[in-house]
Order: C-alpha cells, then structure tokens, then sequence
C-alpha cells in the first residue's frame, strides 16, 4: 500500500514534551513544563462542575452542530450562530478550512515561522505554500500581499503569533484586509488573543461586518484552560462558515468539551485574573532577561520567546536535566528559545535554572 505522495516527507507534530516522559527518562521527582501555552492556572470551577455533570452521559453522543454553545457564544459575541463553527481545538477548523478550500496547486500565503499546523495541513492538501520570512518576529503584512496571485486562496495571520508572541496592529490589519482581493480567505488565528493587553491590538469579530473574506480562529485551549478537551471555534461569514462546515467530521466535539466551554463563557473574572497574572508573568520574565542581557520578542500572548545566544537544542537539554521544560529549535531562530509564562514559583524556578544553564555553557 502506498499512501498519497506528497504526505510521506511530513513531520509528525511535536508538542512539548510530556512531565511523565522527563520524570521517568531522567529520573526526576519534580518537573516543570513550560512548553505548550497552557493556562499555569487550571480552568474555571464552573467549567469542572459542568463536566463532573456530563459524566452521566457518556454513553450518549455530543449534539454535533453544538446548538446550545453555539447560540451562547453567538450572543457573547455579537454574531449570528450561522457564523460560527466549533472543532476539536481550533486546529481542527485550520484543517477544515485547508480541506474546504485549497486545492492541488492553489497558493496559500503564511509567515516563515508560525504556527506549524498552517503549512502542514496546507500540504497535505498538495497546495503551493508561499512562506513570507518575519520582520522582527512579527508578520510582515505588506511583504505578503505583494505575494497574492490570482492562484492564491488562503493568507494566514496568527495573532499573537505563534512562537514569537508578536501581533500586527488593528491599523496595519486593516490596511492589509482593505487590499486583499476578495477570491482570497484571510484566516486570522486569535488563539491567544484573551491575553493582549495591547490598546492597538485588533478584534478581529468586531472587523467581520467589513470583510466577507475573513475567518477569525480561538479556542478555549488557551486562557480558558481547556487544553485536554480540545475545543476551539472559527467565526466568519456564513458562506464561509457553511463550506468548512460541509467538510466537518460528525460529533468533532464531545459533550464534556460544550459543556466546559459553555460555562466557561460565563466566567468572565476567571478570564481576566488569568489574563492580568500572565502580564506579570511576562512583565518578571522580561525583567530577567534584560538583567541576564538577552534580547526577547515583545510578548503578547502567554510565552515569550528568547534568544539565549547559543544552540536553543543545547540550552533545552540543560534546562530538561534540571527538571524544566521548554520549546525550542525553531528553524529560523536556532539560538532561541520558547517559554510559556507559569505560575510566580515557576517563573523563578524557570529562570534560576536558566541562569545556571547560561554559566554553566559559558564556562
């Protein structure tokens, strides 16, 4: 048997590495991951109240449209529920738009470090993948315009992106989304959009009236600290919805994820707390990093990303041995590495073994 051609030199994706695996390879009692974006802390009571409550419907199947959740975010947000589609993590509707809309030989555009999935899936569907190198860490949104041909279809934005943490203004959006050509999708990931505390940063819903071509990504992975249950969602306009739509698996997402995610829409101060303890986070973070002199993305969603002058693969398995978990060896940033902002106690324990690790190489 022989699987599609252009399938069999893709990578796997990677996440970061599991606490288990590290505890037991290394021998280690106590380990720290600050690898994968997650919320350092937990997610909404009200969430875990409603999947203890969904536990007695296991063996009943998810409502696959996922009315109830649609309607509650709908009027969280201000759209109408025929412009939202849920998948399981908002990698899923990356998957499903790819699948929806590019075709063997189409163009689509993305950044030359971003998130993985966008190239990947973009492959798998035998698309022309145009990669635009960043401009200081972050899009380089005139630069990918002049790469629209009329065999484009998709341009994909992440903001923050993923893994430098940089975002393009609401001006800088605007300018690009009013030139775009209307044949072209502009996907635009706001996985981590909850914590920006940025006054230019964009809405990209509130930027929906304006733009039949745009699809606007989140997810409740992030900030809403629901990781495991996989749970995301794409808002855009209802044609656009109605074609992924078309492509979607039946029963994407399970009863317990509605159900956390229904009630975590209404947990508004858990939201906030957590978005204004990652500013301080990133606010400590940074600090040390200029005491330690090394240069750093301007952070805006839950990870920063550093340049630690040295082979990032040699500085992850230094920091691993002392129990600490991070992400690096980024094709274009081969010295830097990625850490997620934890908890206080995390963050010093992140930086102390940083510090060590720096002396230790240098010497």
């Amino acid at each position: 048997m022989q699987p599609k051609t252009n399938i069999v030199h893709l990578p796997v994706y990677q996440p970061g590495k599991p606490v288990e695996d590290v505890k037991r390879e290394l021998g280690l009692s106590e380990v720290i991951k600050m690898a994968s974006n997650e919320n350092p802390y937990g997610f909404s009571e009200s969430a875990k109240a409603a999947v203890i409550e969904e536990l007695s419907y296991t063996n009943i199947y998810p409502d696959g449209a996922s009315v109830e959740l649609t309607a509650k975010l709908a009027d969280k947000l201000g759209v109408q529920t025929n412009q939202i589609i849920f998948g399981s993590g908002s990698s899923e509707v990356i998957l499903m738009a790819a699948r929806a809309f590019l075709a063997p030989g189409d163009e689509t555009i993305m950044a030359d470090e971003t998130f993985a999935q966008y190239k990947h899936n973009a492959e798998i569907e035998n698309a022309r993948i145009i990669e635009v190198p960043l401009k200081n860490g972050k899009h380089d949104l005139p630069a990918m315009l002049a790469k629209v041909t009329s065999r484009t279809k998709i341009v994909w934005i992440c903001n923050p992106n993923n893994p430098t943490g940089t975002i393009v203004s609401h001006e800088e959006l605007t300018a690009f989304l009013n030139a775009v050509p209307s044949h072209v999708l502009v996907v635009l990931d706001e996985a981590y959009g909850e914590y920006v505390k940025d006054a230019a940063y964009s809405d990209g819903v509130r930027m929906l009236p304006s733009y039949r071509n745009l699809l606007v990504l989140r997810t409740f992975s992030k900030i809403f600290g629901l990781a495991s249950l996989r749970i995301g969602y794409g808002i855009g306009h209802p044609d656009v919805v109605r074609f992924i739509n078309q492509v979607r698996e039946p029963f994407n997402t399970t009863r317990a994820a509605q159900a956390a995610a229904r009630a975590s829409l209404s947990d508004d101060a858990f939201v906030a707390r957590c978005s204004d303890e990652n500013h301080k986070g990133i606010q400590y973070l940074t600090a040390q990093f200029d005491r330690l002199g090394l240069s750093y993305f301007e952070a805006h969603g839950n990870f920063v990303m550093v340049d630690a002058k040295r082979p990032s693969s040699e500085v992850f398995a230094a920091m691993l041995r002392r129990g600490v978990i991070v992400r690096a060896n980024w094709t274009y940033y081969p010295t830097y590495i990625r850490v997620s902002v934890g908890t206080p106690e995390q963050n010093e324990a992140f930086i102390e073994a940083l510090e060590q690790v720096l002396q230790e190489v240098t010497v």
